[in-house]
């Protein structure tokens, strides 16, 4: 089962923990902090929509694409009773070019991690550096593999599966170990990963 087969499965049975019903505090956060101004925002694998729709309350032009109908149907709702515009699309980022590029910021909850071999994942970040202008910035959050854990949860990234498949692309600005936004009373450990796309002359 490919990626994208199993994250429409997951939806269809509902089986979604990353599905909490509000923004990740770490996007808000990194935005913040970072001073991260409004601007074309794509948020690839954005499930329901909590996290495109806070981008849009503050400012920005969110583009939100994901593979599950199920999931965008939700994010077209919830916008609509947040009285937000945003763009939502049912569309495969690993095959398509996303329309509105380039993309000022790019953010991706769980969608990186969830590629097992460092060929792919550096593909994917190839693939968002073609969709940022230029110095535009790339936030991941990303399952953590220095957390030891018996039962399930998001696939784990070591720091150096991250600096590997991105550093051809983009210069890491920061790199923080923290956890996932989550309704679990034991929220799974996550890396913050805020990324600028290099320059390349």
């Amino acid at each position: 089962m490919t990626v994208k087969e199993g994250y429409k499965k997951r939806y269809e049975t509902g089986d979604t923990p990353w599905d909490i019903g509000k923004p990740d505090f770490n996007l808000i956060q990194t935005v913040t902090a970072m001073a991260i101004k409004p601007c074309k925002a794509l948020d690839i694998g954005c499930g329901t929509g909590d996290n495109s729709i806070w981008l849009a309350q503050n400012g920005f032009d969110v583009t939100g694409v994901d593979t599950s109908e199920i999931a965008i149907g939700k994010a077209v709702e919830k916008a609509s009773k947040a009285n937000v515009r945003c763009t939502f699309m049912v569309i495969d980022f690993f095959t398509n070019k996303i329309t509105g590029a380039p993309f000022g910021f790019a953010f991706d909850r769980g969608c990186f991690h969830s590629l097992n071999s460092g060929k792919e994942r550096e593909s994917f970040a190839e693939k968002v550096a073609a969709h940022l202008e230029e110095d535009g910035l790339w936030l991941s959050i990303i399952g953590n593999a220095d957390e030891r854990r018996e039962g399930p949860g998001p696939p784990q990234r070591t720091a150096r599966d991250i600096v590997n498949s991105v550093e051809p692309h983009f210069e890491i600005l920061s790199l923080v170990s923290s956890h996932f936004g989550s309704n679990r009373p034991n929220p799974p450990r996550a890396w913050v990963c805020l990324m600028r796309k290099r320059r390349f002359v």
